[in-house]
């Protein structure tokens, strides 16, 4: 009977220290999410070095570019036709390929103040690889023209007005649930969307977790702006084998891959 007790004693006890995990997480004041930066160079389509689609025209805002779900085992945005000075689906291909020179980068939303639930990061000069892989564009002290992409998951809950919020340039796309809620594709200057995740999914929507899907490209010259603003308990996903083997490639080629560097003046 003792060693019952005890075993119950002890069992109860890792079950409260698990639950109190899991509220310090859900309470947590910060998250941080890791994502993959793909480097590109202007140039006529050279896969894995130039790319016709960076440093080309400022268009403006273009919604509707990419469709509205994403699909397939690695989904990326599938283009319609090639507005937003796109050149061809083949260009936009390389965006999110794994042909073009990258590594992981993280961001770290912040909650705005203690038990507000609201979570921000904000960078109005984002420029995440300056001076690494491809090496910095020109004179211009930067390394533009690249793509972010971050894959993760969220707490949905019905009915609880959950929001989120880009204010950025260039390109941006975030699926929710492989459904597209955030549409600012185009070379542009800062531009702002929110979406309200219940008016998203529409009625019928089951509280649960769900799949995150955020898509960056800076294209243009000479801004680089990037805020997220969300009420979404975002979940920071487990970073898969080919994700440290890449870091681990990047830290060992470094002084390599500097050496590619932009050779076109601005």
């Amino acid at each position: 009977m003792i060693k019952r007790t005890l075993f119950f004693t002890v069992c109860s006890a890792s079950l409260l220290a698990g639950m109190l995990t899991v509220t310090s997480i859900a309470k947590a004041a910060s998250t941080t999410l890791t994502g993959t930066v793909r480097d590109f160079s202007p140039g006529a389509l050279v896969p894995g070095s130039t790319n016709p689609d960076f440093e080309s025209g400022v268009g403006g805002v273009v919604h509707g570019m990419v469709d509205s779900a994403l699909t397939g085992s690695a989904p990326t945005p599938i283009l319609f036709g090639a507005p937003g000075y796109i050149t061809s689906s083949a260009s936009f291909a390389e965006w999110y390929g794994s042909a073009a020179p990258s590594m992981p980068y993280s961001i770290t939303l912040n909650e705005t103040f203690a038990g507000s639930g609201i979570y921000s990061y904000s960078d109005s000069s984002f420029f995440p690889i300056d001076g690494l892989l491809l090496g910095n564009y020109g004179s211009s002290g930067h390394n533009f023209h690249f793509t972010y992409q971050i894959h993760s998951t969220f707490d949905y809950i019905q009915g609880a007005g959950q929001t989120f919020n880009f204010s950025g340039d260039d390109d941006v796309w975030v699926y929710f649930d492989n459904k597209l809620g955030i549409d600012l594709g185009g070379v542009h200057s800062s531009a702002s969307q929110s979406v309200n995740l219940d008016t998203l999914f529409g009625p019928g929507k089951s509280s649960g977790t769900y799949s995150f899907d955020f898509f960056f490209a800076e294209r243009h010259t000479s801004e680089s702006n990037f805020t997220i603003t969300t009420s979404l308990a975002l979940i920071p996903a487990v970073p898969e084998p080919e994700t440290y083997a890449m870091l681990l490639a990047g830290l060992g080629l470094l002084g390599f891959m500097f050496r590619q560097r932009k050779e076109v003046a601005i």
